[in-house]
């Protein structure tokens, strides 16, 4: 299997299963369209506005590559039964230690904080017993990661740092170690805890829609009022303080800015270095949520976004779009290629009380509880993680033969459930955009390797 595809001048051609990327004239990108169908004469006779012996000579090449194994490679990538017959291990934990928020975002999945039910604050306990599951289960993996997440978790910090010091403990104990994250608004960061985050956490996960008047409008404060000029100045201090480690700034975008490309440069002018604009994704009847008649608005902000980063890029600029940002040499194994993120099986998520759910977007939706921490002998559903297991992109109808699928494994099981009732079944307006993101982030490394970088 192989895709085509024209961007920023050049013809893009990528080997599925091989990973190859080509970058070919317009003889060979047309002749690709015929190859596998025709015979060299007849390719020679459909293609009559080239040259005979340029058609002939770009179909000799064509064959070469093929022969070598970097065109129409098989698709023999895994042996399927083996692969769904494999065992769950734990590597990451989303800890929900506040179900409350300071903030009420308009699209937010959580229902400003307490995902539906009532505000909740997680004990010291379920805490800790939960990191001692994830040390218990996570086999002879030696880094585990955990997500200090809410509603807003920056409302019981010391509860983080209570659980930061636990978690590090019992790692010791086990040979292992933790890679903490903390995912905030920013609303109550204060010198002392931009210290203790820049000095603790592995990444921190920083939230801001981009210009001041889309943030304000879709992130206001409990007392409606606008947050953008509340944190962003204390973003601004924990990224200087932060040094070589990770971080990056999240943003969402909705119907009220299908030009986030502005939001983008809005970030790297203020100095955010790695950055992410999310699409929303909720049901059609909010004003805000996307919709299909917005897609070609959308890709095509995609593809003038890829085309000035990839500009800026090739100058050297330290800049990163986190959706445009593709290993093509060492990237995600195999499995996460093929199934994801691994939720319900490599990932779970844990409630204030405890409760034990696939991932954050499947907490509040009591038919994807799996089980509760302080249960005396905690046991996940074999069966659900089962499901979840099986969820890959050969299991999948919509994506078995879709060319993006070892790029988006599959896209996020929450959302295809969400908006389809069922796991299996893709959410296709965002495997539209995840397609474009796929080829934007290609491009760049084309427009790299161009200038002699290394793809």
């Amino acid at each position: 299997m192989i895709h085509k595809y024209k961007m920023n001048n050049y013809n893009i051609v990528l080997d599925i299963y091989g990973g190859a990327v080509h970058v070919v004239d317009d003889i060979s990108y047309d002749i690709l369209d015929y190859y596998k169908t025709n015979t060299k004469e007849e390719i020679i006779s459909i293609l009559d506005n080239y040259p005979k012996e340029k058609v002939a000579e770009a179909y000799d090449e064509i064959q070469e590559m093929e022969n070598q194994g970097l065109l129409f490679t098989s698709d023999d990538y895994l042996n399927i039964d083996e692969f769904e017959k494999r065992e769950p291990v734990l590597k990451a934990m989303c800890l929900h230690v506040v179900h409350d928020c300071n903030l009420k975002c308009k699209y937010c999945f959580a229902s400003q904080g307490d995902f539906g039910g009532h505000k909740a604050y997680m004990s010291s306990e379920v805490g800790k017993k939960a990191l001692d599951y994830l040390v218990a289960n996570s086999g002879s993996r030696k880094a585990l990661e955990v997500d200090f997440f809410g509603g807003e978790p920056l409302m019981d910090f010391d509860l983080v740092k209570e659980l930061v010091e636990y978690g590090n403990e019992i790692a010791e104990k086990n040979n292992k170690y933790f890679r903490f994250t903390i995912t905030t608004n920013g609303i109550l960061l204060d010198d002392d805890k931009i210290d203790y985050i820049n000095k603790h956490m592995h990444n921190v996960v920083l939230s801001l829609d981009g210009r001041r008047e889309i943030n304000d409008e879709m992130r206001p404060t409990l007392n409606d009022k606008g947050s953008y000029d509340i944190i962003v100045p204390k973003y601004q201090k924990l990224i200087q303080g932060r040094k070589n480690k990770y971080y990056y700034v999240r943003g969402t975008f909705t119907r009220k800015n299908l030009d986030f490309s502005k939001d983008v440069k809005l970030f790297k002018d203020l100095g955010f270095d790695l950055a992410s604009v999310e699409p929303v994704v909720d049901a059609d009847y909010n004003e805000y949520a996307i919709r299909e008649e917005d897609l070609p608005t959308i890709l095509q902000e995609y593809e003038n976004l890829a085309i000035d980063y990839a500009k800026a890029q090739v100058a050297g600029d330290a800049f990163k779009f986190f959706h445009f940002m593709v290993d093509l040499t060492q990237g995600p194994c195999v499995i996460k290629r093929m199934s994801g993120c691994g939720a319900g099986c490599e990932y779970v998520a844990v409630t204030p009380e405890g409760d034990i759910y696939p991932c954050h977007q499947f907490v509040g939706n009591e038919k994807f509880k799996m089980a509760n921490i302080l249960d005396e002998k905690v046991e996940l559903p074999r069966e659900m993680q089962n499901e979840f297991l099986n969820c890959h992109v050969f299991s999948k109808e919509e994506c078995r033969d879709c060319w993006n699928k070892f790029y988006c494994s599959g896209g996020c099981h929450a959302n295809a459930y969400n908006f389809n009732g069922d796991i299996m079944k893709p959410y296709e307006v965002g495997c539209e955009m995840q397609k474009k993101r796929t080829e934007c982030a290609i491009m760049v490394k084309v427009a790299k390797m161009m200038q002699g970088e290394s793809i």
